[in-house]
């Protein structure tokens, strides 16, 4: 052993004496690892060599991989063409392992130009990646050039793992690869808030992707001439109105100040060139200079505008405003009062909140309130950086690492494939032992632990279930029971996977047929989700909730054991063209079913809990088609009757997640009301709440449908299956419902219990129980309708009023409790 480590303490040595040529003036990056993928040579761009790739890398653990290379040229490359023209070519999960030498943030730059090798066009690849527990990114498939991508993540262990895992009958390349420290001071803890609600803090945790970096007024900024190797394009492409903008440029006059901006905030040719309004010496100008950037909805951004006064002759020339998508982020700038001399640089950041548009508009005008000022507005700079959703994702999809053990333990990549190797043979040994004795006893030990669990044995449904008390820790199946019931998690009867992990279909050897959900060690849904759902489950009892037979918590393995629910997931019945498209009566009584359950949970106890994660993909189906809400794991206990919400950290699923919620971190019951309008509107149309493979206007389905609701012509996006099958009376209601689920702020929505009796009643309408269409303000006798509402849990509770008026007005809340909590008790 010896020998290698001697080998991989050189191989480091020289790839970080190598890789830290570098000849600006400037930071001089701790750790700098430049490599050309595939390349057999090293290869020298600008001022920086990127060192040849080693076939048998110390730094890659990789199944196999080829070195692939074209002669062909990227019209589209400004830099660095001869990294394009090799790529290293992956056919299974490959890890990268670069130990760091000091904590910190830290630039990742991939390199992608998918070029043909040997008849094998690389477009075609299709991939994901991954460092530390962050995603970069899912399902990426390259496009036809060349293209950078370049992330900023906080290092914290000794170790930086970036995997790339190739989806399934694909595979994955890189061209090019850069893994380089960047000052501390570079990015802030902290930054103005665009809505005023004070300053986003913690942003030294976040990790960011670059969208767009510009140089206003001036040209292309290639890294070569960037202290930290950045690229700035101009900013001409990105201009609405050209003709309202005028560029001057005066580098020499560039002064960086003590305790300002620095030169690896911006080099000297953004802060030396400006855009500034064409107002051609009108006093009277009164514009707006505005940019437009394409970005990502669903994320929040930080964006960094980086200003230097080199237009005015004199202080206090210059006052003007600053615009974040029309929004005045700051008033009456004036440089002269932030920076004494002229020509000094400064920046300022902001982070725009989530964003719910794949639009950013950044724009400056002049000040209004100073009437001796003359008008004009600059901006030398811009930075757009998305930042991580709360899944610690940058694309939209799950977090964390996309295999194991990449966190900060081993001293080095090669003693950690020799740990693996040897664990393996011993796990494979014990596995068989294990495998071999639990084989004869595992039923009297199911037996055995049954009789002595601290679970108390009831019926539900005519299935035995187990409940737990306040004690849960030591489990209630056995793991050799649950292992033999999924025929050792056998991949074939996985029928679901979700942020917790894999489920199983499995069958007790009772003959009971149950759902096992077992945690995935990767997942960031751990110990606290596995007790959460044991504890909610364990107090509530109702038909439209997913029971919990038992629980696992043996050998390192957290399972939950849930009735089985024959027909899966609403989710599946809408998209899976396998399953039987269900009927819009189906669909009504499936929406109902759940709210009755998410009613449950919000009245049933003095204080009310609160889903978080209410998706299609929640909503299980039995037999019977019957809704049942299921995945408590994020769910969380309501606010006390004298407070208004619960202050906590943003969790939930994208495309169904409260913005009020994600902006405020204040979470209420109505978060779960926003999130079941968005399953309502799924529920109509039949497709993902987020598509990024349709039209952009289309991609974020509550924003669509609402269009369309707004416009009176929600029967034009309809599921083609129900066309001409729902009644006009029926979808206008059922549209309404959805729509005020769906207001911007909580108190505007209904609760659950309303939008529950406004489902009652599209059902009724779809019916033709109702003869004619009531007028909003009309009263309806109840004892006119059908036994649905009369009787609405099969002959239990009668409704004790003989008129209610339509939800539409009137919020029937506390009426309508009544009604269900006689099925919840």
């Amino acid at each position: 052993m010896m020998w290698v480590k001697v080998e991989l303490k050189l191989f480091i040595w020289v790839l970080l004496v190598l890789s830290l040529v570098n000849l600006c003036i400037g930071f001089d990056p701790v750790d700098n690892y430049l490599i050309d993928c595939g390349s057999s040579t090293n290869t020298t761009v600008g001022n920086r060599v990127f060192l040849a790739d080693s076939t048998n890398s110390p730094i890659l653990s990789t199944p196999q991989s080829i070195f692939a290379n074209t002669s062909t040229n990227s019209t589209s490359v400004t830099y660095g063409l001869g990294l394009y023209q090799t790529a290293r070519v992956f056919n299974g999960t490959s890890v990268y392992t670069f130990p760091i030498l000091k904590h910190g943030r830290h630039w990742i730059r991939l390199y992608f130009f998918p070029f043909v090798f040997q008849s094998v066009n690389m477009s075609m690849a299709k991939f994901s990646v991954s460092a530390q527990n962050f995603a970069l990114l899912a399902n990426f498939q390259p496009e036809s050039d060349s293209v950078v991508k370049e992330y900023s993540l906080n290092i914290t262990s000794d170790n930086l793992v970036v995997t790339f895992k190739p989806a399934e009958n694909s595979f994955a390349f890189l061209n090019a690869l850069e893994v380089v420290s960047v000052p501390d001071e570079l990015i802030t803890d902290d930054a103005e808030k665009v809505d005023k609600s004070g300053k986003f803090q913690g942003l030294g945790n976040q990790a960011l992707e670059t969208v767009e970096r510009v140089n206003m007024g001036g040209p292309l900024v290639s890294p070569t001439n960037d202290t930290l190797g950045r690229t700035w394009l101009p900013d001409q492409d990105f201009l609405l109105h050209k003709n309202l903008a005028t560029f001057v440029s005066k580098i020499g006059a560039v002064k960086y100040a003590a305790g300002g901006a620095t030169r690896d905030i911006a080099p000297v040719s953004v802060y030396g060139t400006v855009t500034e309004m064409n107002s051609a010496d009108d006093p009277n100008s009164n514009f707006n200079v505005t940019w437009s950037f394409d970005i990502d909805s669903g994320f929040d951004y930080l964006v960094r505008f980086h200003f230097c006064d080199i237009v005015s002759m004199s202080a206090n020339q210059l006052i003007f405003n600053v615009f974040i998508n029309t929004v005045l982020v700051y008033k009456n700038l004036e440089p002269s009062q932030i920076e004494a001399n002229l020509a000094t640089p400064f920046y300022m950041d902001f982070t725009t909140g989530l964003s719910g548009s794949t639009k950013l508009l950044v724009s400056i005008g002049p000040s209004t309130s100073v009437s001796d000022a003359y008008p004009n507005a600059i901006l030398n700079g811009l930075e757009i950086m998305k930042m991580n959703n709360s899944k610690g994702s940058l694309n939209g999809a799950g977090s964390g690492s996309l295999t194991p053990g990449t966190s900060s333990g081993s001293k080095t990549t090669i003693g950690l494939i020799v740990g693996v190797i040897v664990g393996v043979l011993v796990a494979v040994v014990l596995v068989l032992v294990l495998f071999l004795f639990c084989r004869k006893r595992n039923r009297k030990l199911a037996r055995a632990n049954h009789s002595k669990t601290s679970w108390i044995p009831f019926s539900t449904n005519g299935v035995v279930s187990y409940t737990t008390g306040k004690n849960f820790g030591n489990g209630g199946i056995p793991f050799a029971a649950l292992q033999e019931a999924t025929n050792n998690f056998d991949e074939s009867l996985v029928i679901g996977v979700g942020g917790f992990g894999k489920v199983y279909k499995a069958v007790l050897g009772d003959g009971t047929k149950v759902a096992a959900k077992r945690a995935n060690p990767l997942s960031q849904q751990g110990l606290t989700e596995f007790r959460t759902e044991i504890e909610m489950l364990s107090q509530f009892r109702h038909r439209h909730l997913v029971s919990l037979i038992g629980f696992c918590d043996e050998h390192n393995e957290m399972i939950l054991v849930y009735e089985y629910m024959e027909n899966g997931t609403l989710k599946g019945h809408l998209y899976d063209s396998n399953l039987p498209s269900l009927s819009w009566k189906q669909r009504l009584e499936i929406c109902i079913g759940s709210a009755r359950g998410l009613h449950y949970l919000h009245t049933s106890a003095a204080k009310a809990t609160i889903h978080r994660d209410v998706k299609s993909a929640n909503i299980l189906l039995d037999e019977n088609l019957m809704a049942k809400v299921a995945d408590f794991g994020l769910s969380k206990v309501g606010p006390d009757l004298d407070q208004t919400h619960v202050s906590t950290a943003v969790k939930g699923s994208f495309g169904y997640l409260d913005p009020e919620y994600y902006r405020r971190q204040q979470l209420t019951e109505k978060s779960d009301v926003y999130s079941f309008g968005v399953v309502l509107f799924e529920v109509l149309c039949a497709r993902p709440v987020i598509d990024p493979s349709l039209p952009r206007e289309m991609v974020n389905l509550a924003e669509w449908a609402m269009k369309f609701q707004k416009s009176g012509q929600l029967e034009q996006i309809v599921d083609p299956k129900l066309a001409g099958k729902i009644k006009p009376d029926s979808l206008r209601k059922f549209g309404e419902t959805a729509e005020k689920c769906l207001s911007d702020y909580g108190v505007d929505r209904p609760t659950i219990g309303d939008v529950l009796w406004n489902l009652e009643y599209v059902l009724q309408l779809q019916e033709a129980v109702v003869p004619n269409d009531l007028n909003e303000d009309s009263t309806i006798n109840i004892g006119e309708l059908s036994p649905q509402v009369n009787n609405v849990t099969n002959g239990e509770t009668r409704l004790g009023v003989s008129t209610v008026n339509d939800l539409s007005g009137a919020s029937m809340s506390q009426v309508f409790s009544d009604l269900v909590k006689s099925e919840g008790r």
